[in-house]
């Protein structure tokens, strides 16, 4: 739903809440929950909607006719899609997820197939005179990558995926006059994690990098081929990700506009932000209530503040817990999703 009468910005819940990796799981929860939901917070507008699908339930809804009835019923309730959840590739629930949630990265040709697909899918859904967007997975994963010329590589790989679909979505806008743009979503221990990082990304890669392979392959002015990637490609905000690594909004966002990088998409959710006190004492009580959140699904990266200022980061809570004690820790942020009406 708009934010206002007259807000350029939507508001919804992403899907991704919800298990259900085939579209037949998706579109049964959809049905179930979507509409009274709907009726709850938008009673007189439309609701729009965050739609989160899997590699498996793209290749259904992409079908012609599973898009039309979809569509249909959309229209029906009053709904419409405006943004797709594109960075978890495979399964995403009731199973074990961590670092397979980056598979595959964007070296790969799969992950260029599916991010195609999504924009074909949401060009079909999007309302007239509504920008779309898709957030999606950070490059790849830093432990995957040993050295900086692994890293090098990476980058170079990814920067010509992420061209080559900026430029299936520039074809998709020409054909139906649907905008629609890629959003990379920084996370901790990702490829790019922080605003530095992003914005080197953009900057040295992307831009430049993406726009020559642009040019080379596709026969652009370079200048042409950097207009469209800077349309084509932004930044997927998420709070949760940047408070992890000790940024404020405030200063992270002015820098992205600073440096001409667009935000495409904003996802708001809290971390879990501990401070370790002197005591040993409350650090084990602290430990032994942290140890609920260690849990087998999903990652859950924790960067430490020392005492020095400096920042140590843990792959995961569990190998972050037998150092709660270290004299030298201050302060953990916990990438763990809080919902923002939590009390705590």
């Amino acid at each position: 739903m708009r934010a206002g009468p007259e807000s350029y910005f939507h508001l919804s819940y992403c899907s991704n809440i919800h298990p259900g990796e085939s579209w037949a799981q998706v579109d049964e929860t959809l049905r179930r929950y979507v509409p009274a939901l709907a009726g709850r917070l938008a009673p007189n507008a439309p609701f729009g909607l965050g739609l989160r699908l899997s590699d498996d339930a793209s290749r259904s809804l992409i079908e012609p006719s599973v898009l039309m009835a979809f569509y249909d019923w959309l229209q029906a309730e009053n709904l419409y899609v405006f943004t797709l959840n594109g960075f978890p590739f495979g399964g995403f629930h009731r199973q074990v997820v961590k670092d397979t949630v980056y598979m595959p990265d964007w070296r790969t040709p799969d992950r260029v197939g599916y991010t195609v697909r999504l924009a074909h899918i949401l060009a079909g859904l999007l309302p007239e005179g509504i920008e779309g967007g898709i957030s999606t997975s950070p490059l790849s994963y830093k432990p995957w990558l040993p050295d900086d010329a692994a890293r090098k590589d990476a980058f170079r790989t990814s920067t010509r995926h992420y061209a080559s679909v900026a430029y299936a979505l520039a074809e998709i806008e020409a054909r139906t006059g649907r905008p629609i743009h890629l959003d990379i979503e920084p996370e901790p221990d990702c490829l790019i994690e922080n605003t530095a990082e992003t914005v080197l990304f953009f900057t040295d890669w992307l831009w430049t990098e993406g726009a020559a392979f642009l040019a080379g392959a596709y026969g652009l002015a370079t200048a042409e081929a950097e207009k469209l990637l800077r349309h084509h490609i932004r930044v997927c905000y998420d709070t949760c990700h940047f408070a992890v690594e000790y940024e404020e909004p405030g200063a992270s966002l002015q820098t992205f506009v600073d440096h001409g990088i667009g935000i495409g998409k904003i996802q708001v959710s809290a971390a879990i932000r501990v401070g370790l006190p002197d005591d040993a004492t409350a650090r084990t009580r602290i430990a032994d209530y942290l140890t609920a959140y260690a849990e087998s699904t999903y990652l859950h990266q924790v960067i430490e503040r020392r005492a020095d200022g400096s920042l140590r980061h843990f792959d995961d809570l569990i190998y972050a817990l037998p150092h709660i004690h270290s004299p030298e820790a201050r302060e953990w942020r916990i990438h763990f999703h809080v919902p923002l009406f939590a009390d705590r």
